[in-house]
């Protein structure tokens, strides 16, 4: 798939399966690994009562049953987490940390800074939000180096949304998850996209990605855009599982009672072997996969959730990590469309390597899990 295999910067792609290995090996291997991921996850854990306090206020006469409801309890959390994002943005927090985490990765690796910063960034914001952050660089981007930025939006996660996976599947295999995602995209991406840039030509120019003038407006910004995102994902899921149901209608009818789901648990089975799968477990851990990458990651994890008490420890890993990132079809959609607002010509170009980008993305998603599968 490689554009220019004779520029592989293989140093970069060696030195950046170390730093998985490392960082998988110290978060769940040694002692002091597991106190830093319980820490994190308390954190988590205890951000996410501070917005149930916040959803409780404002639906406390709501009557629900013993489940709960999905809506309630996991996605409005979104807008909690997006104000705190929006507050450290506001206070220079996260800009400082991704500016120089973005320098530290570039010196590393060899990668150009533009392309380091969006990885770092990726981790933090979503897909639309990390390209616009970025949005002054585009008009030095060739092909490659497009295609690695917006690789790197895919294969992440937003920050705002981590809270919402914690309340579905295992903590510590959803923070593992973001930083090899981070390295993950960016080692598929340089196999397929190499790029070389000249020291003159290696500049990074970023915009503020805050508007806020003031803390208060930080904090009303960043419910807004939790209030949004949360919608929105509401939306999609209605849409894609109706979608799936219909689609699954349609299949059982012609094919007897299959399902998409198990056709792609058998695409996908052989390399879930491969990444570590139990053979009993293959099929329907495939079948989940498969699920996110036609639909979306939040439809795969509620059904994976419901699976989590009879599949194993292995399973459960591989799968989560897999989960935790944007590649699907849906992504592409929003990727073109966003380098679509910032330049017209680029996102026509996007979409024209779209489906290579799912592809790269799910590659780089399948890297993450296999290696966190090797530690548990």
């Amino acid at each position: 798939m490689s554009n220019d295999r004779k520029n592989i910067n293989y140093r970069g792609i060696l030195v950046m399966i170390g730093s998985q290995l490392l960082i998988t090996a110290f978060m769940f291997n040694t002692q002091l690994g597991k106190i830093i991921i319980t820490f994190i996850s308390d954190v988590f854990n205890m951000l996410i009562q501070f917005g149930t306090e916040g959803v409780n206020f404002v639906l406390g006469g709501v009557e629900v049953g013993d489940g709960g409801v999905f809506f309630f309890n996991v996605l409005l959390i979104i807008i909690f987490f997006a104000t705190i994002l929006s507050v450290l943005t506001y206070l220079k927090i996260l800009p400082f940390i991704i500016k120089y985490f973005g320098m530290g990765l570039s010196y590393i690796t060899g990668l150009p800074k533009v392309e380091s910063f969006n990885a770092v960034n990726s981790i933090f914001f979503g897909q639309s939000e990390a390209l616009l952050a970025i949005k002054s660089q585009f008009k030095t981007l060739n092909d490659n180096r497009l295609y690695i930025v917006s690789a790197s939006a895919m294969g992440s996660v937003s920050a705002s949304i981590v809270g919402a996976y914690l309340g579905m599947l295992p903590d510590e295999y959803i923070l593992v998850a973001l930083p090899l995602n981070m390295f993950s995209a960016l080692i598929v991406a340089s196999i397929i996209a190499p790029v070389k840039v000249s020291k003159e030509e290696d500049v990074v120019d970023i915009q503020d990605v805050s508007n806020s003038k003031s803390f208060f407006e930080a904090m009303g910004n960043g419910a807004l855009d939790g209030g949004k995102i949360a919608l929105i994902v509401a939306s999609m899921l209605i849409a894609f599982i109706a979608s799936l149901e219909a689609v699954n209608w349609v299949f059982g009818a012609v094919f007897n009672g299959f399902t998409l789901q198990q056709l792609l648990g058998y695409i996908i089975a052989p390399i879930g072997l491969l990444m570590g799968i139990p053979a009993a477990e293959v099929l329907d851990a495939g079948a989940i996969m498969g699920t996110k990458i036609v639909t979306n990651e939040f439809v795969a994890m509620l059904q994976f959730q419901e699976m989590l008490g009879g599949v194993s420890e292995k399973t459960a890993g591989i799968v989560t990590v897999f989960l935790t990132s944007f590649a699907n079809f849906s992504s592409i959609g929003i990727i073109a469309g966003t380098v679509q607002g910032i330049d017209s010509e680029k996102g026509g170009k996007v979409s024209g390597f779209g489906m290579k980008l799912l592809i790269g993305a799910t590659l780089g998603s399948m890297l993450s899990a296999t290696i966190a599968g090797m530690f548990i």
